[in-house]
């Protein structure tokens, strides 16, 4: 037979992790609990409580949430069986608890920990870290987690939350949670809840997002974060979120000046405010999202001296686009301004930045700034576009509506919205295919043409 649940747990503590506080039981004859094992803050392991009421008592007591939670099995079976949530009160706990041992049920009772603190849970297997927030580590058995290799995974998570997690594997497959408060009988920010030794390895796969991750910290955020790891340069980024503490990164540009950006939970190509120069980061938010469910955070950015701004997408045929003017790019990527010639160097280094960012993520898009030196990366997504040289978006409609290519984003936005099915769009004029409007029309998927020959 293998290791009873609170065995499990006690040797994990052993190997060095740091497990959530917890007390087990074990039903006698009478149907009244026997204290088993223990870990608990600032005593010792198996600490000899003299009854379960006071052992109750002093997990409760311990626990930095103020509440405990019953876990009951048996030893035969590997599944939990009856299971409570929240107790604040020793007396109802060890009335639970005993009620529980009458059924002949062993007990496990630990401290609880908040999977909506703002951390996160996963898994590490091998060279490659899954996690999520708002959930627990099974999180990894459904879709949405972030997957990043090992190094850029615990990497973003130091960042991030600013202390170095403890998720050393040692090679086996380590379930984990990662908390902004201290927890656990270590009083430590990760916790361990299951390993196996000699776990296979599950391969290192690109990262992708949106995920639950990024949409908790913002698009924009997770992809700066992922640029940063790739060894692309990052102004530095100040990112003051809903939901984790401010935190930094990327290089220091040598500018005073600063960028705002809003950064949605996924990207809304145009839809909210970006400033140059300083704005009240909160009431921007309260200003353009009073419900706070579609912009995460906003960015403080040092600015660039631009020499030169603008954006590189990968179209339909695999072919780079790089477009981009003189001076910042603001009114470029807002299709307000038309794109102009660069100069070989510019396009060299956005050539190069691709190719770094490719070998590690596949195909990229990502707006960047030229401060006549260095190239900088200020926005970074991947995958793909379906932009080909014959069709913005490429597609069949029964019905096209012909519309001035020069429409206002937020009319364009509007359009679309109640476009009806099977409708294609015929722009006449010119839309740069890395602007926020090609980029709307795509995530709109409505098929789209171009009427007009590209100048500048």
């Amino acid at each position: 037979m293998g290791l009873h649940k609170d065995e499990s747990l006690a040797a994990l503590a052993d190997r060095g992790f740091n497990v959530a506080q917890f007390v087990s039981f074990t039903p006698t004859a009478e149907g009244s609990l026997r204290v088993r094992l223990s870990r608990t803050d600032g005593l010792t392991p198996d600490f000899p409580f003299p009854d379960a009421a006071t052992a109750l008592r002093e997990l409760l007591a311990r626990s930095p949430s103020g509440s405990i939670n019953l876990r009951s099995y048996t030893p035969d079976s590997p599944r939990s069986r009856t299971f409570i949530y929240g107790l604040r009160d020793a007396e109802v706990a060890l009335a639970a608890a005993e009620g529980l041992a009458k059924e002949g049920l062993h007990v496990i009772a630990n401290e609880t920990v908040d999977i909506h603190d703002g951390g996160v849970s996963g898994v590490v297997l091998g060279d490659i870290i899954e996690f999520a927030p708002d959930d627990t580590p099974r999180c990894v058995e459904k879709p949405g987690v972030a997957s990043l290799p090992i190094g850029w995974g615990r990497s973003i998570l130091r960042t991030v939350y600013g202390f170095e997690p403890a998720l050393d594997a040692g090679g086996g497959r380590l379930e984990f949670s990662v908390h902004p408060g201290r927890r656990g009988w270590q009083r430590g920010h990760t916790l361990a809840w299951e390993y196996e030794t000699g776990a296979a390895d599950a391969g290192e796969p690109p990262p992708y997002w949106p995920n639950r991750f990024s949409r908790m910290i913002g698009d924009k955020a997770f992809g700066l974060l992922v640029a940063n790891e790739a060894g692309l340069p990052v102004p530095w980024t100040t990112v003051i979120g809903r939901r984790v503490a401010p935190f930094s990164f990327g290089l220091r540009t040598g500018e005073a000046e600063v960028w705002i950006r809003t950064c949605p939970i996924e990207p809304e190509p145009g839809r909210y405010s970006t400033f140059k120069g300083w704005r009240d980061p909160y009431r921007l938010l309260s200003e353009e999202d009073p419900d706070g469910d579609r912009i995460a955070s906003v960015l403080r950015q040092d600015a660039v001296p631009a020499r030169h701004s603008g954006a590189a997408i990968v179209g339909g045929d695999g072919e780079l686009i790089i477009e981009g003017r003189s001076g910042e790019g603001d009114r470029l990527m807002l299709g307000e301004l038309l794109p102009e010639a660069l100069p070989t160097s510019v396009r060299e280094a956005v050539q190069a930045a691709f190719r770094t960012a490719a070998e590690r993520l596949g195909p990229v898009r990502f707006e960047w700034v030229h401060d006549g030196a260095r190239l900088w990366i200020v926005q970074l997504h991947v995958g793909a576009t379906t932009t080909l040289p014959s069709a913005l978006v490429p597609g069949d409609a029964s019905t096209w509506i012909d519309l001035d290519a020069s429409t206002p984003l937020a009319n364009l936005r509007e359009l679309l919205d109640r476009l009806p099915p099977d409708t294609g769009l015929r722009l006449t004029g010119i839309v740069n295919p890395t602007s926020h409007v090609a980029d709307l029309l795509r995530k709109a998927r409505v098929p789209t043409r171009v009427l007009g020959s590209r100048e500048g």
